[in-house]
């Protein structure tokens, strides 16, 4: 069980105000969040596998691209057959 000290510990730690006045609430809602994850814990498997996953991603087809003449047409300077970019201090 969550005490309201450990509720106002872990909004300290998260960074998140919450006023004395509502320790009470968060309190209760915690400790009812984690009743819910024992009561999931006590659940038993039925043994049937989960829903089966899929490839939903095409397979990976070379197609032509630019040449890189026509890359070098659009860059804004270009040095042996580089784009050249302004320095970034």
């Amino acid at each position: 069980m969550v005490t309201e000290s450990d509720v106002a510990h872990i909004a300290i730690l998260a960074d998140i105000g919450i006023g004395d006045e509502e320790l009470a609430e968060f309190t209760g809602q915690f400790n009812a969040i984690l009743e819910y994850f024992d009561l999931l814990d006590q659940v038993e498997e039925s043994g049937r596998p989960a829903a089966v996953t899929t490839n939903i991603f095409r397979d990976d087809a070379v197609v032509p691209s630019l040449s890189l003449d026509a890359v070098l047409e659009n860059a804004g300077e270009s040095e042996a057959g580089y784009i050249r970019a302004p320095k970034v201090m």
